[in-house]
C-alpha cells in the first residue's frame, strides 16, 4: 500500500528511549486513583505531564479522543486544566468519570455502609452465558446482586460505586488477559462481600486524597466525529488504538458489561475486524478522519502529542508514525517531531531480524 514519501519524516525521529516506560500503563499501577482501573493499552501520567510542559499548557482545554481509562483527563485536572475525553467502550468512559468526578466524600462513605448492610438475595440477570466460565457460581450470585443494588444508587455516587465492583469482579473471577482473548486461570479466591469491601474503603482513602480544580468531561463518542465546536482545543494528548488484530470489545467483554448500556460502537479497524492490507486501508481512512476531526477543533498554533505504534505484517513493517507525520502535514499540520520512545525488532518465524519496530510520539502543530 502507498503512503506517499515518508522518508523526509525519518529527519524528525527523535530518541527519548529513556521515556519508554512511560509508553506504557505500568508506572499508574502504583499510582493511587489512577491505578482505580488496569488499563494496559494506557500510558502514564508523567507522560501527559510532560507534554502539557513541552506545549507550554498552563490553562485551556485539553483533548483525548481516546480517553482509554482517563490518564490524559485526570492528569490535566491534577495540573488545574480542563479536558474533554472520549471513546467508544463504556467500561473507559465510567473508569475515567469515576477517577475524575469530585465526590461528596461523606455521601460516599454514608452510601458505603448501607450497601455493605443489605442482605443478600437471588437475582435473575442477562449476564452474558458465554462469560459465566470465568466465576464461580456463589462469586457470580454475589457480584450480580451487588450490581443490583449499585444500579440503583444516586447518580452522583454510582460511577464510584460501579467502578469499585466492577475491580472487585475481575480480581475475584478467574478471567486472565492473554493478549486479544479471555483465558480461564482457576485459583482461590475469597469471600465477595469482604473483597468489596475492602475495595470500597481503599478506593475512599485514595479517593479524598486526590487533589486538582480541572473540570473533565468523558462521553462515549468516536474520534471520527467529535461534538466539539472548532478552535476550541489548546492541546490534544492521546493514543489511537494501534494498527493490528485486537478487538478490545471482547478483550473488556466483562467489564463492558457492567459499564454498558449496550453494545460499543467499534470503529471498524480499530478493533480487529478487518485484517491484513484491508485492515490496513481502513485503519488509515479512520486515522485521516480523526485527524481532520483534531485540526477542526484545535486552535491555531495549537500542539497534539500522539502515541502509536508501528506495525508488523508478514511481508513488511508498516510505519504508521511516518505516514501519521505525513497525513497530518497533507491536513494542514506542521510535523514537528516524531519522538522515538520504544524500540524492538521485528522477527520473522521468531529468529530472523526483518526490521525494526518503533513506539513513538507524533508531535504535530496546526
Amino acid at each position: 500500500m502507498d503512503h506517499g514519501n515518508t522518508e523526509k519524516y525519518e529527519r524528525i525521529l527523535k530518541d527519548k528511549l529513556e521515556w519508554g516506560k512511560l509508553a506504557t500503563f505500568v508506572p499508574n499501577k502504583d499510582t493511587p486513583v489512577y491505578n482505580w482501573f488496569f488499563y494496559k493499552e494506557g500510558f502514564a501520567r508523567e507522560l501527559v505531564l510532560k507534554c502539557l510542559e513541552s506545549f507550554g499548557i498552563k490553562k485551556g482545554l485539553v483533548l483525548d479522543p481516546f480517553c482509554g481509562s482517563g490518564t490524559t483527563l485526570l492528569a490535566c485536572k491534577e495540573a488545574g486544566i480542563d479536558s474533554v475525553g472520549l471513546d467508544v467502550l463504556p467500561m473507559s468512559v465510567l473508569a475515567a468519570r469515576a477517577k475524575t468526578t469530585d465526590y461528596d466524600w461523606e455521601k460516599v462513605r454514608e452510601t458505603a455502609k448501607k450497601l455493605l448492610k443489605r442482605k443478600f438475595k437471588f437475582v435473575q440477570s442477562d449476564f452474558p452465558g458465554n462469560l459465566r466460565r470465568f466465576f464461580q457460581k456463589h462469586t457470580l450470585d454475589d457480584v450480580l446482586f451487588f450490581k443490583g443494588e449499585v444500579d440503583a444508587l444516586p447518580e452522583d455516587v454510582r460511577d464510584f460505586f460501579m467502578l469499585a465492583l466492577v475491580r472487585t469482579t475481575m480480581k475475584a473471577s478467574w478471567a486472565y488477559k492473554d493478549g486479544s482473548v479471555l483465558k480461564v486461570r482457576k485459583h482461590p479466591v475469597p469471600p465477595f462481600r469482604h473483597f468489596f469491601r475492602r475495595m470500597i474503603y481503599r478506593m475512599i482513602k485514595e479517593g479524598e486524597s486526590k487533589k486538582g480544580k480541572g473540570k473533565a468531561n468523558a462521553s462515549i463518542g468516536d474520534a471520527r466525529n467529535i461534538w466539539l465546536e472548532s478552535n476550541k482545543v489548546d492541546a490534544v494528548i492521546t493514543s489511537p488504538p494501534y494498527l493490528n488484530i485486537i478487538d478490545y470489545t471482547k478483550v473488556y467483554a466483562i467489564e463492558n458489561w457492567f459499564a454498558g448500556k449496550g453494545k460499543p460502537t467499534p470503529l471498524r479497524s480499530y478493533f480487529g475486524f478487518s485484517e491484513g492490507k484491508e485492515g490496513e486501508k481502513k485503519y488509515f481512512e479512520d486515522m485521516g478522519t480523526v485527524l481532520k476531526e483534531m485540526h477542526r477543533v484545535m486552535k491555531k498554533g495549537a500542539m497534539a502529542g500522539i502515541v502509536v505504534g508501528n506495525a508488523y505484517f508478514p511481508d513488511r513493517v508498516v510505519e504508521v508514525d511516518l505516514i501519521l507525520a505525513g497525513m497530518g502535514e497533507n491536513i494542514g499540520f506542521k510535523a514537528k517531531e516524531i519522538i522515538v520512545l520504544n524500540k524492538r525488532p521485528a522477527l520473522e518465524g521468531r529468529t530472523r531480524k526483518v526490521g525494526t519496530l518503533r513506539e513513538s510520539m507524533v508531535v504535530l502543530q496546526k
